[in-house]
């Protein structure tokens, strides 16, 4: 019998690396409208279309931007909006969007 590892094996740990580096780590920013938790997303992390809150615009797979939920906790994976970086450093200073292509079509 072998003895037993109290440290992760290498090959775990690099492929740990990768993934937060990939994913990006978490921190909270302080905003007027409250505290974040902001992830920057590499673009090769994404795989999925998003739609920017901030400029309405689509933010395509492998576009790297940020994933923004609110920080103090109460909120859940749907709370969770992915933001072009510009956008989410540029929200305080932009009125509000209106929502293109949601609604019923006006001729």
């Amino acid at each position: 019998m072998s003895p037993r590892r109290n440290r992760p094996r290498r090959e775990d740990a690099e492929r740990l690396d990768v993934e937060r580096l990939r994913h990006g780590v978490a921190a909270v920013q302080r905003w007027r409208d409250g505290d974040w938790q902001v992830r920057g997303i590499s673009g090769g992390a994404s795989a999925k279309t998003y739609r920017c809150p901030g400029c309405d615009q689509e933010i395509r797979p492998g576009v790297a931007h940020v994933v923004a939920w609110p920080a103090d906790g109460r909120g859940d994976l749907t709370d969770r909006r992915h933001w072009h970086s510009g956008c989410w450093r540029a929200r305080e200073r932009r009125g509000p969007i209106i929502q293109r292509g949601r609604g019923p079509r006006h001729s």
